[in-house]
């Protein structure tokens, strides 16, 4: 479906989430995009007073021979990676494009190795996605010329925690404490957006804690989107950081649960290499239809809920918190 006219259309689209974390999928490959502009059509698609709703909106894409993801935030501003919604975007892709349970996506220049993985529960869809870890980015302008940035404090947001810097194609930093303060979060994560010096293209914040044997729980504030009830990439890199800094062990699943569900994450230190592997959900709330005119969404229209997906999703969050 795809009626077209410049900075017009009318598009398909299925809500989806990964561990809580909504998104508006569009299938690319089946609407002319051209003319579009994709950062304000994300900020009114994501407005869940007047339009869909979400915490982003994912465009499944190719290039050349694969298949990737563009993921825009509700700012309008554009990731480079997102662990939550690639696992959406792979599930599209095996449904839509190809046979095989284990592939290849792309996103933000970088390649990410994804697989079907093993239904949870015997009932909901799942799949999981080799991400590199990297220690250093240009992003991080805190810790500009250090080799790395581990279990250190960054002086411009205090000096009572101390902070792990991770660049999973996305920069995050995230820290270990005995209980998390959601106040202070978000005052850090608002903070960022103004230290240029430190932060220069802003950055993921996360606080996590210990939760259990080889688990841990993870709150937090997206760049360009805020407070969510869970991020993927958020998720490996507190993953990551644990396992660096003996809290969770490597090579065995750790369960990162979160305000959105649970995911299990896997962290292998090879040399210099780290890669971890993020696997969870990947559930279809509802498919529809909708129109835009160039400036805003004038039409929504629910065709297909997914009851039976939504339903299997509340129960696995139900059996976790008990």
């Amino acid at each position: 479906m795809d009626d077209y006219t410049p900075n017009r259309m009318k598009f398909d689209y299925i809500k989806c989430h990964g561990s809580g974390n909504e998104f508006v999928m569009v299938d690319s490959l089946k609407h002319n995009l051209e003319g579009i502009d994709l950062a304000e059509f994300a900020r009114f698609v994501c407005d869940r007073n007047h339009a869909v709703g979400g915490d982003g909106v994912l465009l499944l894409v190719q290039k050349g021979d694969i298949y990737g993801m563009r993921m825009f935030n509700p700012d309008g501003s554009e990731a480079e990676m997102c662990g939550n919604g690639i696992r959406c975007v792979a599930r599209l892709v095996r449904e839509r494009y190809i046979s095989d349970d284990s592939f290849t996506l792309t996103s933000g220049g970088g390649l990410y190795p994804t697989r079907r993985a093993e239904l949870i529960n015997g009932e909901i869809e799942a799949y999981g996605v080799d991400i590199k870890v990297r220690l250093t980015s240009p992003d991080f302008g805190f810790a500009a010329g250090a080799e790395n940035h581990i279990d250190k404090v960054i002086p411009s947001l205090g000096e009572d925690m101390r902070f792990t810097a991770l660049n999973l194609g996305n920069p995050h930093i995230v820290a270990a404490v005995e209980a998390i303060d959601m106040e202070r979060l978000v005052e850090m994560g608002e903070a960022v957006t103004q230290l240029k010096g430190d932060f220069p293209k802003g950055i993921n914040v996360s606080l996590y804690r210990k939760c259990g044997d080889n688990a841990i729980f993870v709150a937090t504030y997206e760049r360009g989107a805020g407070i969510t009830y869970s991020c993927g990439t958020a998720m490996t890199a507190s993953s990551t950081a644990a396992t660096l800094l003996g809290i969770c062990r490597e090579g065995e699943e750790i369960e990162v649960y979160n305000r959105g569900g649970m995911v299990r994450c896997l962290c292998t230190i090879k040399d210099e290499s780290i890669v971890t592997r993020l696997t969870g959900n990947a559930t279809y709330q509802w498919r529809g239809v909708a129109e835009w005119n160039g400036t805003e969404i004038t039409k929504i229209e629910k065709q297909e809920i997914f009851h039976n997906e939504n339903d299997a999703y509340e129960r696995f969050v139900e059996a976790i918190e008990k």
